[in-house]
């Protein structure tokens, strides 16, 4: 099992910039295609924001952060980031880092929930306008 820990959501007026970590420990005897995704208390499910690939660090992105938010990943840290520029109240939320089950590539499903096995306690982003 791998365990994650987010950290570095903040509140912030529109405009502003946050760059979000995810800490993974554990089973990480290879790595793992990453996720990020965000819950707002208006939502009943999750909305997946990005995901990382292992083989190749390719990404992909939901539309509604395509060209503002950046994933990343620092594998000799065991680190995955999010970084968010641009920020909106649109992008109020917690923030979730996920592991895929996948040790390639995100894949065309990237952003089911159920293609991700192990989940942090997520972090807190307030974007006021």
């Amino acid at each position: 099992q791998v365990q994650l820990v987010e950290s570095g959501g903040d509140s912030v007026q529109a405009g502003g910039s946050l760059r979000l970590s995810c800490a993974v420990s554990g089973d990480i005897s290879r790595p793992y295609c990453m996720g990020w995704f965000r819950q707002s208390q208006r939502q009943k499910q999750r909305e997946a924001v990005a995901c990382i690939s292992a083989a190749d660090n390719s990404t992909h992105y939901v539309d509604a952060v395509n060209g503002r938010f950046t994933i990343s990943r620092d594998d000799a840290k065991n680190m995955v980031y999010l970084q968010m520029n641009n920020l909106g109240p649109e992008d109020t939320a917690r923030y979730y880092c996920a592991r895929h089950r996948r040790i390639t590539f995100c894949g065309t499903d990237w952003g089911l929930r159920t293609m991700y096995v192990d989940w942090g306690p997520g972090t807190q982003v307030t974007v006021s306008s």
